[in-house]
């Protein structure tokens, strides 16, 4: 090596040592790591006090948030120990088919491996809580920086999505808040493909792991559960479709093929088949639940009862803390304000009011968005569109499969808010862009901050909650001992969903058990025990299976239970203990 060249080399690695730290943490930096712990940040924060008492209260109420913790308890439970009866699970007992009497939330089954017991249950469903809305978060932010708005766009897009008044009145339903795949999976699926909405189709950005990945995600997606992962099946195969045709109408106009790529269409037929082999699959398991009890089936009834008027539309639920009490007289006019104040939020709507107008998008982009909101809007009016809903969203229900079983249009607002953020993310991008052309001597310089940190100000402040958080009772220690299969009384109503809770201690088959339908032997259960301890109930209840009966003697005011304690056992061949005031009747 001549001296010049050993010179050169000691001059290129004096240079590099001291940059070598820097580019090992520069990932620290990145966009990405950023807007993964800002969404995580801001999830903490605008979800509290979730994290503050994670091992003993819950979000909103002891309803359906039990319910969920349960499942994701049962998924991780029965993929640990016995995955082909994932399905037959330890509630409802004798029925089958028990996991899928709702929305499963299977796709959270890994979170449902880490700990056993009731408290590792509710410490797992308020992170998952705090985790889903990081994920909406991060999925929106992802989305409008793939269609071509600013990293300003981005943030506020994903706030205004992940954080909207309208969610708060679901803050009981992990099933509905969980849509960040939905923005996430058409995130990758853009990327993949190469196209914006600001650049349009560029070939040269392809990237078929990208597109695999958001078929994968979708897919994911779906397996939360069909309310809302149903519509997204029916966008993707739309999308599937238009592509397609402009595929084929841009090679039939140009007289040539336009580049596609066989990896890229490698991995549309990979990740649409793994995605299409998933909707299937749980869509049978779900028939099957049909079949063995038919007044499963929803009817239009529904529909039509949960349609929202137009107002809701502007109608924030109550636990918002800005619009919330502003909002009360509104919601007065509300028959079911739990799913019918869909208010997106005022500054997202005023923002997305100026993206028609001022965007980085093109004109005819900005006007087909500005038509996916009236569509979407006019679709989650349900029913009370033009009076009857058909043309709208009950034409869905009777045509495209399995769409009749979403009896709630107002969760069209997924969309409608999703489609909202977009314009205003191409809005606040303009704008951010326009300051920077602004001489430093401008002294319009000065109002430069302004334009990015107030839309992101009003939307945080209208994502700010006043959910309560209210405490679980733990189980009781009689419960642990109580031989299986067992029925808890008092039985029927949301109480037993904290029996399902309770039951994440060992998962003893219970008969217990509550869903959107009745199960034929969960009626009879009810009414044979009425009168328990007596011959009939316990002879009906020994040739169910029941070998225990567990009774709340604090829990049972207003119930046919009410005097259970002092019910006589003589000659039933019984047995009954008291352990710590419970009662537990050996069958």
């Amino acid at each position: 090596m001549t001296t010049h060249a050993r010179a050169s080399t000691a001059s290129s690695s004096h240079h590099r040592d001291p940059a070598e730290p820097r580019d090992r943490w520069r990932w620290l930096r990145h966009e990405w790591t950023l807007a993964i712990l800002g969404g995580l940040l801001l999830a903490v924060v605008l979800t509290w006090p979730t994290l503050r008492h994670p091992a003993s209260t819950i979000p909103n109420d002891v309803a359906d948030p039990t319910l969920q913790a349960w499942q994701l308890a049962w998924g991780g439970h029965a993929f640990l120990t016995d995955p082909l009866n994932l399905w037959h699970s330890n509630t409802f007992f004798p029925e089958r088919y028990t996991y899928a009497y709702s929305d499963t939330l299977l796709g959270y089954a890994p979170l449902g491996m880490l700990g056993s017991g009731f408290e590792a249950a509710l410490v797992r469903y308020n992170v998952t809580y705090v985790l889903l809305h990081a994920a909406a978060f991060v999925g929106a932010y992802a989305l409008v920086r793939q269609l071509g708005a600013g990293r300003w766009g981005g943030a506020v897009a994903g706030v205004a999505w992940a954080f909207a008044p309208w969610r708060l009145a679901h803050a009981g339903h992990l099933n509905i808040l969980s849509s960040g795949g939905i923005a996430l999976c058409l995130a990758m699926l853009a990327r993949g493909h190469g196209w914006s909405l600001r650049h349009g189709y560029r070939p040269q950005q392809r990237r078929p792991g990208w597109a695999l990945a958001g078929w994968l995600v979708a897919a994911w997606q779906v397996s939360l559960g069909f309310a809302i992962g149903l519509p997204l099946v029916y966008f993707l195969l739309a999308a599937v479709l238009v592509g397609a045709g402009g595929y084929g109408w841009s090679w039939w106009r140009r007289r040539e093929r336009p580049p596609f790529g066989r990896r890229l269409l490698l991995a549309d037929l990979v990740g649409g088949g793994v995605f299409g082999a998933v909707t299937l699959l749980l869509g049978v398991v779900y028939l099957r639940v049909i079949d063995l009890n038919p007044q499963a089936e929803r009817t239009l009834d529904w529909t039509k009862l949960f349609s929202p008027p137009l107002i809701g539309f502007v109608t924030a639920p109550a636990d918002s803390w800005l619009w919330g009490e502003r909002h009360a007289a509104a919601r007065e006019q509300l028959s079911w304000p739990p799913e019918m104040a869909l208010f997106p939020g005022l500054a997202l709507i005023g923002l997305a009011a100026v993206g028609v107008f001022v965007s980085v998008y093109p004109l005819r982009h900005r006007v087909a968005l500005a038509l996916g909101v009236l569509a979407t809007v006019l679709l989650g009016l349900g029913a009370t569109l033009g009076g009857d809903g058909d043309p709208g969203y009950l034409t869905l229900s009777r045509h495209l499969p399995g769409w009749d079983a979403l009896r709630t249009p107002g969760r069209m607002m997924h969309w409608t808010s999703l489609l909202l953020a977009v314009l205003a993310a191409g809005t606040v991008t303009a704008w951010v862009r326009r300051t920077r052309r602004w001489s430093t001597r401008d002294w319009r310089r000065l109002l430069a901050p302004a334009v990015a940190l107030v839309p992101l100000t009003l939307v945080v402040l209208e994502g700010v909650n006043r959910t309560p958080h209210p405490e679980v009772p733990p189980p009781p220690v009689a419960l642990r001992t109580a031989a299986e299969p067992m029925l808890v009384l008092p039985a029927g109503g949301t109480i037993d969903l904290v029996y399902l809770l309770w039951s994440t201690e060992g998962f003893p088959r219970v008969a217990n058990g509550l869903a959107g339908f009745e199960p034929v032997t969960q009626a009879q259960t009810r009414a044979a025990t009425a009168t328990f301890p007596d011959a009939a109930s316990v002879a009906y209840l020994r040739g169910l299976g029941v070998r225990s009966v567990v009774a709340l003697p604090g829990w049972v005011a207003g119930t046919p239970w009410e005097d259970i304690e002092a019910r006589p056992i003589d000659g039933l061949g019984i047995t009954r203990e008291d352990i710590d005031g419970v009662f537990v009747f050996h069958l």
